[in-house]
């Protein structure tokens, strides 16, 4: 089993900006790369580049240039180049598909934020000894950098990374490690309803309230946007001071809310891994669900559009991202692996409209957002909790459909 850790580091100064050195470097190498591939495609009969040969060619680039390329590891800039080869591959993927992806382009020095070791010892070496109460890492070109464990890592640690968020830096470790001792059973199994107006229903009767942090924190974020915006960007050839403050108070309060929505989820996962052995939701295909409505071209007037609830939709998409489903259920099935509990996705067509008691079918048994009421045998309930039940019932017999 595969198991990832992320601890704050505490560089000293001279550490903070030998780190920001080795991303701009990082970051170049990457430019580069891209640039060798576009010209190729274009001015050499349309030559393709692979890893391979942009690999080779390490070495003397690195000969070339030993103060900025040459001072930092060999394999972190291979990984570097994997980066960019995956991306070319992503792309021709989705094209061969029939999707609209977009080409890969230059990262300027703010978006490229991290940079893999793809061996712990190789260029990095993870150092935690019981013996020392401070837990260090060490990087080629940077030193042995403080760092704050707040969990013990167990197992082996294969590969180190690096990442910046906002003024931070971050160690990202991920470990092999037998697996774990299951939790003991609970007899119990449970089905979940993910919504808007409560972030889950369960098939027992029970509610998640939806924290929605991203509402909450919408005015902050707006007046930190306008006061970004009346700031110059650039004075002679330099980014502001001010440009510069104002852009991290964004950047922290996203980063904010994005914290406060994986502590929320990792809570609620933990707490239904422990509460159940069994655990079906809906197999929900939330990139599809928050698509912007096509257009609808007037007949009688060319050029112009009918009402397509755009902006409702847009509203609807935006409450959906604040609750985060996508995040939740990558960690509920995390945790659920780790405890040795079983995570069924089922189909979630009709879950909310199939009366429990009869099986009848129809729109009309939700009259409302919340209210269920089967039009043929007249049981009510609360629209989310028909929900969770038939999803319940779904996933069990998913389960008993699956070979031994």
């Amino acid at each position: 089993m595969i198991r990832a850790y992320k601890f704050l580091m505490r560089p000293t100064v001279r550490q903070d900006q030998a780190l920001s050195e080795m991303l701009a470097d990082h970051c170049s190498l990457y430019n580069g790369a891209l640039q060798e591939r576009r010209d190729a495609y274009r001015h050499v009969s349309k030559t393709s580049v692979a890893y391979g040969m942009q690999s080779a060619q390490l070495k003397d680039i690195r000969a070339f240039d030993p103060e900025r390329q040459g001072r930092w590891s060999f394999s972190s800039q291979q990984a570097t180049l994997r980066r960019l080869d995956k991306a070319f591959a992503a792309f021709f993927r989705r094209t061969k598909a029939g999707e609209t992806p977009g080409y890969p382009r230059f990262r300027g020095v703010n978006w490229f934020d991290t940079v893999d070791f793809p061996k712990n010892g190789d260029g990095c070496r993870w150092d935690s000894t019981p013996h020392d109460p401070v837990t260090r890492v060490r990087f080629q070109g940077v030193g042995h950098v403080k760092v704050n464990q707040h969990r013990p890592v167990t197992g082996k640690v294969k590969t180190v990374s690096i990442k910046r968020e906002g003024r931070h830096w971050y160690v990202i470790l991920t470990g092999e490690q037998t697996a774990p001792e299951p939790l003991p059973k609970t007899g119990s199994v449970a089905g979940i309803d993910l919504g808007i107006a409560n972030f889950l229903a369960d098939s027992g009767g029970g509610f998640v309230p939806n924290p929605r942090h991203g509402r909450k924190a919408a005015a902050k974020l707006e007046a930190a946007q306008q006061a970004l915006a009346r700031f110059p960007r650039v004075r002679r050839g330099k980014r502001t001071a001010n440009h510069q403050r104002a852009v991290n108070k964004v950047a922290g309060l996203h980063r904010k809310v994005r914290r406060q929505r994986l502590d929320h989820a990792h809570k609620t996962a933990l707490g239904l891994v422990r509460a159940h052995d069994l655990i079906a939701h809906e197999d929900l295909r939330i990139r599809n669900m928050v698509k912007a409505p096509a257009p609808k071209p007037d007949p009688d007037k060319p050029g112009s559009f009918l009402p397509n609830g755009a902006a409702a939709k847009a509203g609807l998409n935006h409450s959906i991202n604040d609750a985060g489903w996508g995040v939740f259920l990558t960690i509920l099935h995390a945790k659920a692996e780790s405890a040795g509990r079983e995570v069924i996705a089922v189909d979630p067509r009709n879950t909310s409209r199939t009366c429990p008691a009869c099986g009848h079918v129809s729109a009309e048994n939700r009259p409302t957002q919340e209210r269920f009421h089967c039009v043929s045998c007249g049981h009510r309930a609360h629209a989310d909790t028909v929900g969770a039940l038939n999803v319940l019932r779904a996933g069990l017999v998913r389960r008993e459909a699956q070979p031994a």
